[in-house]
């Protein structure tokens, strides 16, 4: 049958959660791969252009159609997630002071949320509590800790995103963290070991060495047999993921197009708005009606 507009129909809201498991792409047996966010934290890295961006996109798409998820955006290029200011809470670009205001909002959220769970004397939120999980992605971490503002507030900023990652899981606050530069030659490095043992899931897309993707996935995994200095550079999108089970497995995450993007940000954007009902005959304006099964 085929959607018809003028008949008063429209599409409804999603019915994803931040606690389903999300789709992050297929491995090497062509079998979909899905982990849970909430409750964990997920780092990325790799040189620029071997698939970060694609990763961190797929988990922007999944929160912004989840009904129980706000994004936080912090972009040091600000191009990479520009397009999901329109469904984000907070959209951060290259300015160190509005980036640190971000994060202190965050650890003031994370507070309270404790607060009211050791009034409830709970130790973790769930689904049926009904509030939403907060996801804060951040894409180059380096620009932040080692470019914008000062001295002083990059290391303020690494101060606060170390406390957010560590404390947030348990009360339904996310971390998706990327950076093009995972290099071992940095002092400090960009990804200090105190920082990254404490995201629960790791994504390494190529790097140029061993020691960059160790910074990534852990020390000792390349000498395991675990690099991503073995991805050959036309294999863009192909990263190591470390999460259940472990042991890293190979994956390739999906690439989303801009006008792709655009579609699932104009849907996401109708569905969260309150107090309005849409024109029917503007819907396919804002989503495609195609015909159905």
């Amino acid at each position: 049958m085929k959607s018809d507009p003028a008949a008063g129909t429209v599409p409804v809201a999603s019915a994803l959660s931040m606690y389903d498991p999300v789709y992050l792409g297929i491995d090497e047996y062509r079998a979909p791969v899905y982990t849970g966010l909430v409750y964990k934290n997920l780092l990325t890295g790799g040189e620029p252009g071997a698939g970060k961006s694609t990763a961190v996109n797929n988990v922007c798409a999944h929160a912004a159609l989840s009904a129980d998820a706000r994004l936080i955006l912090l972009d040091g290029k600000y191009v990479e997630l520009s397009q999901w200011e329109d469904v984000a809470d907070v959209f951060v670009g290259p300015k160190a002071d509005e980036a640190i205001i971000a994060l202190l909002r965050l650890q003031t959220l994370i507070n309270n949320r404790y607060a009211w769970l050791t009034a409830q004397r709970r130790r973790k939120l769930t689904r049926h509590d009904r509030l939403s999980v907060t996801v804060c992605v951040i894409d180059e971490i380096a620009y932040y800790t080692t470019v914008a503002g000062t001295k002083q507030q990059q290391e303020m900023f690494s101060v606060l995103l170390r406390d957010i990652v560590s404390r947030g899981r348990a009360c339904g606050v996310v971390v998706v963290a990327a950076t093009q530069r995972p290099s071992g030659a940095d002092n400090p490095p960009i990804i200090p070991a105190s920082l990254r043992d404490i995201f629960g899931y790791r994504l390494a897309f190529r790097c140029t060495t061993d020691d960059s993707s160790d910074l990534v996935l852990g020390r000792g995994m390349a000498a395991a047999g675990y690099t991503a200095a073995s991805i050959a550079p036309e294999d863009a999108g192909v990263g190591l993921l470390l999460a259940e089970g472990g042991l890293p497995r190979k994956i390739r995450v999906p690439f989303l197009t801009d006008d792709q993007i655009e579609s699932v940000v104009d849907y996401a954007a109708w569905t969260r708005r309150t107090n309005t009902t849409p024109d029917p005959a503007r819907v396919a304006e804002v989503v495609p009606l195609k015909e159905v099964a």
